[in-house]
């Protein structure tokens, strides 16, 4: 969920860098616009510990709308998988920096699904 949008759904937040998340329709997940950088992370990890606090089984992460995510927007999603009580998280269509930075810092890292 957007930290400044509470749990309504999606918003612009901080400025110049514009993150947008809200809920997924018909699944338990977020859905995530534009981009995960410095200005933008708080509202990021917001949304993937409100993920967190409703992970079930399996959480989606639908990221086709965002071109761009750093480092740490990667490392939040692979400490929030960690921290998940069990399960998995499905992250979809995710930028191409996604898969390459979890292959490099969280090999194997199977709580984590990436779905092309």
């Amino acid at each position: 969920m957007d930290a400044s949008r509470g749990a309504g759904g999606f918003g612009p937040v901080h400025g110049a860098a514009v993150l947008e998340v809200g809920p997924l329709s018909g699944r338990p997940g977020i859905r995530a616009r534009g981009e995960i950088s410095e200005l933008t992370r708080p509202p990021w990890e917001a949304a993937l510990a409100g993920l967190a606090r409703e992970h079930a089984d399996v959480s989606y992460v639908e990221l086709s709308e965002v071109g761009f995510v750093d480092v740490a927007g990667v490392a939040a999603l692979a400490v929030t998988a960690l921290g998940l009580p069990g399960g998995r998280m499905v992250v979809e269509h995710p930028p191409p920096q996604v898969p390459r930075v979890l292959g490099l810092f969280w090999p194997g890292l199977g709580r984590i699904e990436v779905a092309p």
